[in-house]
């Protein structure tokens, strides 16, 4: 009995997915034989060399001529996108993004070819990866060489840190057109190349892996393709589907096209289960969280709570080939607790079918011990929802007693619990940048959103932070439903006259999410009138509100990267990306020297 975990593009292709690795912790002593390929990073290895690149920008430049003669038979001036048939919508949209990137770049184009693979060299360098011109110099050459590779699928378009298409939408019959449109589905030919390594791999059950919008057409394309050459069973887990599960039970065609069950929720039980199921050691229905077809229509067997972290094995790195991420060293993620403590924000719907749970001490330790001598990582990200003052003082305490020589950020409220002593003891055991729910300027939309924070003191947790040699990261968003300009600006006005302790900040826009507290009483909140499903397999609900209209939220959010950009400067933390790239740097260089580099055009 053989199980393999696949993970799609496109995900960063900067450090193993949490997931994958969790679900292969659980198979370890196991009488099953579980196994696991990362075609996300795969994927960025193969096409960022000179060879692809410079074929990707032959068919570009000929792409070009021909699209543009195609649509002079059809185009008239007072005829408008829209109305135009779908198919003639791609070509015109691809006609003018190859002509806009040829406009755009040049000469950059012959020369991001020849130096991508220098380029990805860079990035894996424990040397030049720390050279922030070189860097930055690097990421502008892969991104450019990205989007020629890109070219002869537009619009389709794969960048770095991202998937688009302009012309996409979450519906089925739009995610199934680009599934199977070979001229708009850039993932189809890796495919190819590739699916000979799975099949060879002769498992019984495949379990890909779809955590996001911008792994859906990757991911749906690899299923459809590994349903039709292969007999094992092919579920679909990872969180996007999962809060989208009442739309799939309308439709049995998706299971027809694409796979054999799909996993809801935390997977670390319902995977084992389907294991047994698929070895003919229980019946399908005492899978729990499954979806599947019965009888031509859509079943959905119960969903049970979670695994424990307590009760979970440890996360595995079988399989992985960690010296092709792009990146000198790994971060590596973990978890402290699962769900979130607070769980009462109205804004938010991380937390949806998790049920909260801490760690053990004991078994965080010995955790990042195994990894630490078994593969040398000394750099972790925590990806709790967050983690509370006393759990943070007792295991930086224990980090230190210890003695281990490690490095890690995670994420936070501006709690007043966090302490001056509590950022010591946590600077002292590695704790480098915590990434806080800062959200809002405005106070009358921090009580609408119910963070539960004393507003008025959250400068003084920074100041303390920052005085410990922590950085700090702020999230904060535009648009929730009743926000005012006005509430806005006092976001802006807050960002940029405290750059001196905000180090950085990662600005958002609201998105109303399916299982948000705000979407029980949507008026309390400034929406006016009914909310309905952007599309069928969107998480997320289209609203009128009170507040800014659209045109004015984008002023804001443009005024705020306007304004920021003037108050920081250049920041060198403004072109790392990400924020294991963050931490990276700031291992190396500590936080004073990463807020101070500022550079002006790199060439």
């Amino acid at each position: 009995m053989k199980v393999l975990f696949l993970f799609p593009p496109q995900w960063m292709p900067i450090s193993p997915h949490f997931a994958i690795a969790t679900l292969m912790g659980q198979f370890e002593n196991s009488p099953y034989e579980a196994s696991m390929m990362d075609l996300n990073i795969d994927f960025y290895n193969k096409i960022l060399t000179r060879k692809y690149v410079s074929n990707a920008l032959k068919r570009a430049k000929n792409l070009l001529i021909e699209t543009k003669e195609e649509i002079k038979t059809v185009y008239k001036k007072d005829k408008k996108f829209d109305e135009y048939p779908f198919e003639w919508q791609n070509k015109i949209a691809k006609s003018s993004m190859l002509l806009n990137m040829f406009q755009k770049y040049g000469k950059q184009l012959d020369r991001a070819s020849i130096l991508v693979e220098q380029a990805v060299d860079i990035l894996k360098s424990k040397v030049h990866f720390y050279n922030p011109k070189l860097f930055v110099n690097a990421i502008n050459t892969i991104n450019i060489a990205l989007e020629i590779c890109s070219a002869p699928y537009f619009p389709t378009k794969i960048g770095y840190i991202s998937y688009s298409n302009e012309l996409m939408k979450l519906d089925f019959d739009s995610i199934k057109y680009y599934v199977f449109d070979k001229n708009s589905n850039i993932f189809r030919d890796y495919y190819e190349s590739v699916i000979g390594d799975i099949i060879k791999q002769k498992a019984d059950y495949i379990g890909i892996s779809i955590n996001s919008s911008s792994q859906i057409i990757a991911g749906l394309t690899l299923a459809n393709m590994l349903k039709q050459k292969t007999k094992a069973h092919i579920s679909i887990g990872g969180n996007h589907f999962g809060r989208v599960a009442d739309s799939l039970e309308k439709y049995p065609e998706f299971f027809n096209l694409f796979c054999d069950s799909v996993s809801l929720e935390e997977g670390e039980i319902p995977v084992y289960k389907l294991a047994q199921y698929v070895n003919n050691e229980i019946p399908i229905e005492e899978v729990p969280n499954l979806m599947y077809l019965k009888d031509g229509k859509v079943a959905k067997n119960p969903i049970i709570e979670p695994l424990k972290l307590n009760d979970m094995k440890m996360a595995s790195l079988k399989g992985y080939e960690l010296d092709k991420y792009f990146i000198p060293e790994i971060v590596m993620p973990f978890q402290t607790s699962r769900g979130c403590y607070w769980r009462k924000c109205s804004f938010c719907d991380h937390d949806f079918g998790m049920c909260y749970n801490i760690k053990d001490l004991d078994k965080l330790i010995e955790e990042i011990k195994y990894f630490n001598k078994t593969y040398g990582i000394t750099k972790f990200e925590f990806i709790d929802e967050a983690i509370s003052p006393s759990y943070m003082k007792t295991m930086c305490e224990r980090i230190i007693k210890e003695g281990l020589d490690i490095q890690f950020f995670c994420d936070a409220r501006l709690e007043t619990g966090f302490t001056k002593e509590v950022f010591d003891i946590a600077a002292k055991a590695g704790l480098k940048m915590v990434l806080w729910g800062y959200e809002s300027g405005s106070k009358r939309i921090m009580d609408l959103i119910n963070k539960g924070i004393d507003v008025d003191n959250r400068l003084n947790i920074l100041k303390d932070a920052r005085d410990a040699g922590i950085f700090n990261f702020a999230f904060i968003f535009f648009g929730f439903p009743a926000e005012t300009k006005e509430d806005a600006m006092m976001t802006i006005d807050e960002i940029c006259a405290h750059t001196d302790i905000i180090n950085t900040y990662g600005k958002s826009m609201f998105t109303m999410g399916k299982h948000t507290k705000l979407r029980e009483a949507p008026e309390k909140y400034g929406v006016i009138g009914e909310t309905y499903q952007e599309a069928e397999f969107s998480p997320t609900y289209v609203y009128e509100a009170v507040g800014m209209t659209k045109k004015e939220l984008n002023e804001m959010m443009d005024l705020c990267s306007k304004r920021a950009n003037e108050a920081y400067g250049n920041a060198l933390v403004f072109h790392l990306l990400s924020r294991e790239i963050i931490l990276l740097y700031l291992s190396k260089y500590g936080t004073q020297k990463v807020c101070n580099y500022k550079f002006e055009d790199v060439k």
